[in-house]
């Protein structure tokens, strides 16, 4: 007998089935957790559905494993408590964890975290601070057309996981606010990051130790501190990066462009097989700067010398203004040079004039127009 196959049905969950106001101002932590509880025990497709409204959450954790695909279809706006203290002090605001084949999709987070950054800059009493929305030890994950707003810090986490695509995400705050990462990565296989728009206070993406293979494109990043490899050789004992790619991507306005940093002291990491290409630059400082001496406000250095080993890096067609007159900074180890560097079509101006390169302890080789002069 010969039966036709049918689709088995997806699931779906309303969160105001369970009790959740879109007011903005009732408590709707508990009716998305009984949502998650639901969904994460079915045994078929589910969808968790937020509807248009505003809706209060504390600190929330959606722990796995669950038994079938989540999806997560929010058309309203998750909004954190104005009392910074009320989700500062779990290191998170969102939280998925240990879960496999879950998708969120739309939305915006409101973190409400200026009040947290006042905080920071007076140097207060003040908790540790949260990210809003993280990833950890998670598989086959999609995040997708979601608006983060004013995190306090990362926005968004992808920390242990595999196979993770984010797309179309928009990453909003003040130029100012600090440690607001848009998309930090970490300890992380197979991650993609394509069509995302962030404008925030510290780094536009952030490569932590241990990522491997992943792949950014059409990225526009600034204000922000531009895209970062690091910081790195914060411990001894450190995995490394490699296999990264950024390409046909835009840098406006940003503290950096495209950036490898570590601090100077041993380590046993590493960074290696990395490729910048159809990059614009549009005024950025430092457009491309590989800086083994890192140590931000010059306070409490390590002052020795990092064992970072930095190897085949490849910048290629790498285009456009400088707002610092040296362009292109390599700023390596001593004791563990930077080995096959290429730069390749790179022309960038600054003020209409050809800026400057700086090259300490690096070999590498140049193709194609090089402007500034290469150092190499």
């Amino acid at each position: 007998m010969c039966l036709p196959n049918v689709a088995r049905a997806v699931v779906t969950y309303n969160v105001l089935s369970f009790g959740a106001k879109g007011d903005g101002v009732r408590d709707s932590t508990g009716p998305f957790l009984k949502a998650w509880a639901s969904a994460c025990s079915s045994t078929q497709s589910t969808t968790i559905y937020v509807p248009k409204g505003r809706y209060f959450l504390k600190n929330v954790e959606f722990r796995g494993p669950c038994k079938s695909k989540i999806k997560v279809q929010i058309d309203g706006t998750l909004v954190a408590p104005l009392d910074y203290n009320a989700v500062g002090k779990s290191r998170s605001w969102i939280l998925f964890i240990k879960v496999n084949r879950v998708s969120v999709v739309g939305g915006t987070l409101d973190a409400k975290g200026s009040s947290f950054w006042s905080c920071r800059k007076s140097r207060s009493n003040c908790p540790v601070g949260a990210r809003s929305i993280m990833f950890n030890w998670a598989n086959d994950i999609v995040i997708s057309s979601l608006t983060s707003i004013n995190s306090q810090l990362m926005h968004l986490v992808i920390n242990s996981c595999n196979n993770v695509m984010v797309s179309n995400v928009k990453i909003i705050a003040p130029d100012d606010s600090p440690n607001t990462e848009g998309i930090h990565v970490q300890g992380s296989t197979d991650v993609t990051i394509k069509g995302c728009n962030i404008r925030t206070g510290d780094d536009c993406v952030s490569i932590g130790p241990g990522t491997s293979g992943l792949w950014m494109e059409r990225i526009q990043c600034g204000p922000g501190h531009g895209v970062s490899i690091g910081s790195l050789a914060r411990e001894y004992n450190e995995a490394g990066v490699e296999n990264v790619t950024l390409i046909n991507s835009d840098f406006i306005g940003s503290d950096n462009g495209l950036r490898i940093k570590s601090w100077a002291r041993p380590s046993t990491g590493f960074v290696k097989k990395i490729l910048f290409q159809n990059i614009v630059m549009k005024n950025v400082e430092n457009p491309i700067i590989i800086d083994q001496n890192y140590c931000p406000n010059k306070l409490n250095c390590p002052g020795k010398t990092s064992g970072v080993k930095i190897s085949d890096v490849t910048y290629k067609n790498i285009v456009g203004t400088s707002a610092t007159k040296v362009a292109v900074t390599f700023d390596c180890s001593p004791t563990t040079p930077c080995t096959s560097i290429m730069l390749q079509d790179v022309k960038l101006n600054y003020h209409n004039n050809t800026p400057q390169s700086l090259c300490k302890n690096i070999r590498g080789i140049t193709r194609g127009v090089i402007r500034p002069n290469s150092c190499l």
